[in-house]
């Protein structure tokens, strides 16, 4: 447009802007063509000091050619924009690498088909228990203040979704049923035996229940820690709106992460987790793969919902629910009244101190999560029913 239009209309044509504007097609084209690409090492150390360079080469131009306040006023703050995101990725980039030399993987890989996925599992005993960490989350989040209280009492693993933390990438997007096959495959293939306590918070707690539904004689008992409901999409009045809301901001984090944008963010996130966990917690959270990781699981969790709604009952498994008050919005309540009545040994404990993140975040309230977790996991031992 500034060349064209100085061209046109003024006695300052900007021919030189021509340059420019055929550069950024150019690599608007290629990312079109190959969104991939974003990827690659070698694309992404490119990018910034080529943008770079191009700030302050238009920078002299203008200063050379043209003369009116358009340049201060329009141009200069444009420049400045586009040199601090120059930046902010050669930052990011770099923060990147050390993080990959700094976080060695607690576990293993295990093959479950077209993609690995990462497995780390402490204690000793059974039932094993099986924790599945809330959208978006790592499974640094569970390994927190949770994984090590319940590996007192027994084997206790946690693990990592596809696309997220040390796990590989899936070819696409993953429905609830998806990940439940992922899930299944991976503790049979890393000899994890069943039948499993499984434990899911949030978003965590419908993968759980679509397992549950897929794999019945696999599971032994089951809690759920604020976890979603398979009716929450009809049944929490402002929960379509904040849908549709998250499902557009998504698509941006991406792209704000590559300019270091999010890890200014993400280093005030955290912080009442242990400090091992918390600084993995940021890095992970700081990348642009975990935010497309979430990006596409968030897409997919309408069906992820839909899908658990096959789950009917538990029959008598042990089942506990943990509703935590604080925060909890218009008809989140009666919908975790639902989830208790999955089996006929069911016990619904609610938290008025605590607050949807604490619960895994948060030492006290984390405790009590694992506290449910191990009650589970005698009820399971002992065939003795559940008591509040």
């Amino acid at each position: 447009m500034m060349a064209w239009l100085s061209i046109r209309f003024t006695n300052q044509p900007q021919r030189w802007a021509i340059a420019p504007a055929a550069l950024m097609a150019f690599a608007a084209v290629f990312l079109l063509a190959w969104p991939g690409s974003v990827k690659h090492d070698s694309v992404n150390w490119i990018w910034p000091p080529v943008l770079l360079v191009l700030v302050v080469w238009m920078v002299i131009r203008i200063r050379q050619d043209l003369h009116s306040r358009t340049a201060a006023v329009l141009l200069y703050p444009l420049f400045a924009v586009l040199a601090l995101a120059a930046i902010g990725g050669a930052y990011e980039i770099a923060r990147e690498r050390i993080d990959d030399g700094k976080y060695d993987m607690p576990g293993q890989l295990v093959d479950v088909g077209d993609h690995r996925l990462h497995l780390h599992c402490t204690g000793s005993g059974t039932p094993a228990v099986i924790l599945e960490a809330g959208l978006g989350e790592p499974s640094t989040m569970m390994e927190g203040w949770i994984a090590p209280d319940v590996a007192k009492d027994t084997r206790v693993c946690a693990y990592d979704r596809a696309g997220r933390g040390w796990s590989e990438d899936a070819s696409g997007p993953q429905d609830g049923v998806a990940v439940a096959t992922d899930l299944h495959t991976l503790l049979h293939n890393g000899g994890i035996e069943g039948p499993y306590v499984l434990a899911g918070h949030s978003a965590g707690g419908a993968y759980v229940q679509n397992f549950a539904n897929l794999y019945p004689d696999e599971v032994a008992g089951v809690v759920l820690l604020d976890s979603m409901s398979p009716n929450q999409y009809e049944g929490v009045p402002s929960w379509p709106g904040f849908y549709r809301m998250w499902v557009r901001a998504s698509a941006l984090a991406p792209s704000l992460s590559r300019l270091g944008t999010l890890r200014v963010v993400e280093q005030f996130s955290f912080g009442t987790l242990p400090s091992e966990q918390r600084n993995k917690e940021r890095a992970f959270w700081s990348t642009a793969r975990h935010w497309r990781s979430q990006r596409d699981e968030f897409h997919t969790l309408k069906t992820t919902l839909r899908e658990a709604r096959e789950l009917k009952t538990l029959g008598a498994k042990p089942l506990i629910v943990v509703t935590a008050v604080k925060g909890a919005e218009d008809g989140w309540m009666p919908l975790q009244d639902d989830l208790a009545k999955l089996s006929t040994n069911s016990v619904h404990r609610v938290l008025a101190d605590a607050d949807h993140a604490s619960l895994t975040e948060e030492e006290g309230a984390a405790t009590k999560s694992a506290q449910a977790i191990r009650d589970v996991v005698l009820s399971v031992r002992t065939t003795k029913p559940l008591v509040q």
